[in-house]
């Protein structure tokens, strides 16, 4: 009689292992850990709606590794990381291996508008830069322009705005957005090419103090002056506006689709709006994003 007892007990607290096991394993939104890939032009806001969701999902643990961008693509790809931020248009041919790597359709979660934007130092004469001149600084020798390095968002996404190919530009490099505003002093000829996302947050004594060291310039195209401010990158009018987006390998909802879903909920879209940045899901009635 004791041994069938036994035998009863031990079946029970058998299930129960199986299922704990099996609940242990199945997909969580909100708890688990996740490394986001993010280059450094847009590291900030990923930041921000990062320690927005661990607030709002105690038991998930989010880390934030900058990357450059097509090397964090790469990684997505090769199933190293499950989610990554991107900025520019994925060609044809990538969104192809994409699809066949990842087994998924290619659907880009939009979330945030940013710019690249040229800076020269505080006490520069200049006052503005035509597309004119960016075309054709970005062809010469001199190598007026200094990006924060090769395969970065910035240099990728201003190649892709003057139809060019990176490796066809010519350009200096300073390792890091906050690196050439600190460093931009000692080239008074130069032209620095950051993310407006590097001190685009109002009111963070350490965005203002790099906003501080620089001079933003207007770009002008076909005569008139656009300025990368939220006007400008609402309605796109801003030559280097881009598009912030999250792609990801995870076929379930599991955290990395929680956390894209997030950021492009109201809760998500006032942490860009907070950051600088243009909410992509939320804005005026009257304006429509194009």
């Amino acid at each position: 009689m004791k041994n069938s007892i036994k035998i009863v007990i031990l079946f029970i607290l058998s299930i129960i292992t199986v299922g704990c096991k099996k609940e242990d394993k199945s997909p969580s939104y909100h708890k688990g850990d996740l490394t986001i890939l993010t280059d450094e032009s847009f590291k900030s806001v990923t930041e921000a709606l990062a320690d927005g969701y661990m607030i709002n999902y105690p038991e998930t643990h989010i880390k934030v590794v900058t990357k450059k961008e097509d090397l964090g693509f790469l990684d997505l790809l090769n199933d190293k990381a499950r989610i990554a931020v991107m900025s520019r248009e994925l060609s044809p041919e990538e969104i192809k291996a994409y699809e066949e790597h990842v087994d998924l359709k290619f659907l880009p979660a939009k979330f945030a508008a940013d710019a690249v934007i040229f800076i020269v130092p505080k006490d520069s004469p200049k006052e503005s830069i035509s597309m004119d001149e960016i075309n054709k600084g970005m062809l010469s020798e001199d190598k007026e322009f200094i990006f924060d390095g090769t395969n970065s968002s910035n240099l990728n996404f201003v190649a892709q705005k003057l139809n060019k190919q990176p490796k066809d530009l010519k350009f200096s490099v300073i390792a890091g957005n906050e690196n050439i505003i600190e460093q931009l002093n000692k080239y008074p000829n130069k032209i620095g090419v950051i993310g407006l996302n590097t001190f685009s947050r109002p009111y963070d004594k350490v965005s203002e103090k790099l906003k501080e060291m620089v001079k933003v310039l207007p770009v002008e195209n076909k005569g008139k002056l656009y300025t990368a401010d939220f006007d400008g990158l609402r309605e796109m009018r801003y030559p280097f506006t881009r598009v912030l987006y999250f792609l990801t390998n995870e076929g379930n909802f599991n955290i990395a689709n929680g956390f894209i879903r997030y950021s492009c909920t109201q809760l998500g879209q006032m942490i860009v709006q907070k950051e600088g940045l243009q909410p992509y899901n939320i804005f005026k009635r009257e304006v429509q994003m194009r």
